[in-house]
């Protein structure tokens, strides 16, 4: 089984590699883009679902920095749970 973890800068954080990639698209000519956000995106593959107290902690502890990013886990067949 294969999850995911998206990692993205809190909406109220400067994204400073955004803004490069934003000011980059538009030098290229393609207008039209507000904004642009940077984040990761972490593939977890397991034999059994982990639960899920398990998994929000590793993502609070070692996979996003709770101050600045939020995280949202993606389950293959059974939707998102979304933490901020």
């Amino acid at each position: 089984m294969k999850l995911q973890v998206i990692v993205m800068p809190k909406k109220t954080v400067l994204d400073p590699q955004g803004v490069a990639v934003r000011n980059a698209i538009r030098e290229l000519g393609l207008d039209g883009i507000a904004s642009v956000r940077v984040g990761k995106m972490v593939e977890i593959e397991a034999d059994a679902l982990p639960d899920r107290s398990k998994l929000e902690q590793i993502c609070q502890d070692l996979l996003s920095n709770p101050v600045v990013e939020d995280y949202q886990i993606c389950l293959p067949g059974s939707g998102e749970m979304t933490h901020t």
